[in-house]
């Protein structure tokens, strides 16, 4: 079993009319934010939605019988899904394997309200950062109705939730790895994503078999302020509770391994 941390983060701006109109999401709230690992789970090929060219395609027609790399989130997203495809892009440009060639990349909106011009945006931007030729036929940037895309939500174990005081989404960070016939192989976690793992997750799922599930640190992100660009007091507790962890757990391991050392000498 692997260790991932997993970031769940929530931009609030501050509006003291919105918040007298509405109720902010709760620490129980964002609780229930994350993913269910649902591995070897198929997905609906038959859910239909609008491209960024404003064609209306199902998604068993998108996988084009290769892997496909399924990220959840928003594109007017703040924040959090910005970070997500940052590390994406990242990790695919260490890659030998190229998008269209070798796999496909679908991103899909959880806003229903969000337009293909939207979507269209994104995708431009992307790409050009991407930078690798074939690319555009195979990375899907994709808009849909509220039934639709609950639908697919719930079916990849992405559970979100949205926020009416900052008129955002609370949701976790991450993609799926998805076999040619839509079946869930791998989750990945966090916003930076190692290549060689990723990698060895498209051949697993090129193949049609499935990964292992992935034990998840979850680390609340929620609270965060645009405007002053700091972090709630829960946020600051948690990343120093798990600084403290991680000093720790390298201590130990170095005494550990001068105590094997001493131990190997003397005998």
């Amino acid at each position: 079993m692997k260790l991932a941390i997993k970031l769940v983060c929530l931009t609030i701006v501050v509006s003291p009319l919105a918040q007298t109109s509405a109720r902010a999401l709760t620490a129980d709230d964002l609780k229930r934010i994350g993913y269910d690992q649902r591995i070897g789970q198929p997905l609906a090929r038959h859910l239909t939605f609008e491209d960024s060219d404003k064609r209306t395609v199902a998604l068993g027609d998108l996988l084009n019988h290769k892997p496909t790399l399924l990220v959840l989130g928003y594109y007017h997203c703040p924040m959090l899904c910005s970070l997500i495809n940052d590390g994406l892009i990242e990790a695919l440009q260490e890659l030998r394997f190229n998008v269209g060639r070798d796999f496909n990349v679908i991103n899909v909106s959880i806003d229903p309200h969000e337009t293909p011009a939207v979507a269209a945006v994104k995708k431009k931007e992307y790409l050009k950062r991407y930078a690798r030729p074939g690319a555009d036929g195979a990375w899907h940037f994709l808009t849909g109705t509220e039934q639709t895309i609950t639908q697919l939500a719930n079916e990849a174990g992405f559970r979100f939730k949205f926020d009416p005081v900052s008129n955002e989404y609370a949701h976790p960070s991450g993609f799926i790895v998805l076999t040619p016939e839509g079946k869930i192989s791998r989750y990945f976690f966090g916003v930076n994503f190692d290549p060689k793992e990723l990698r060895r997750a498209i051949a697993t799922a090129s193949n049609g078999r499935s990964g292992s599930v992935i034990h998840e640190l979850v680390l609340l992100c929620s609270h965060y302020n645009p405007i002053t660009g700091k972090y709630g007091v829960i946020v600051l507790k948690v990343v120093r509770a798990v600084s403290v962890m991680t000093v720790l757990l390298l201590a130990w391991w170095i005494v550990t391994l001068s105590r094997r050392h001493s131990t190997a000498e003397g005998g």
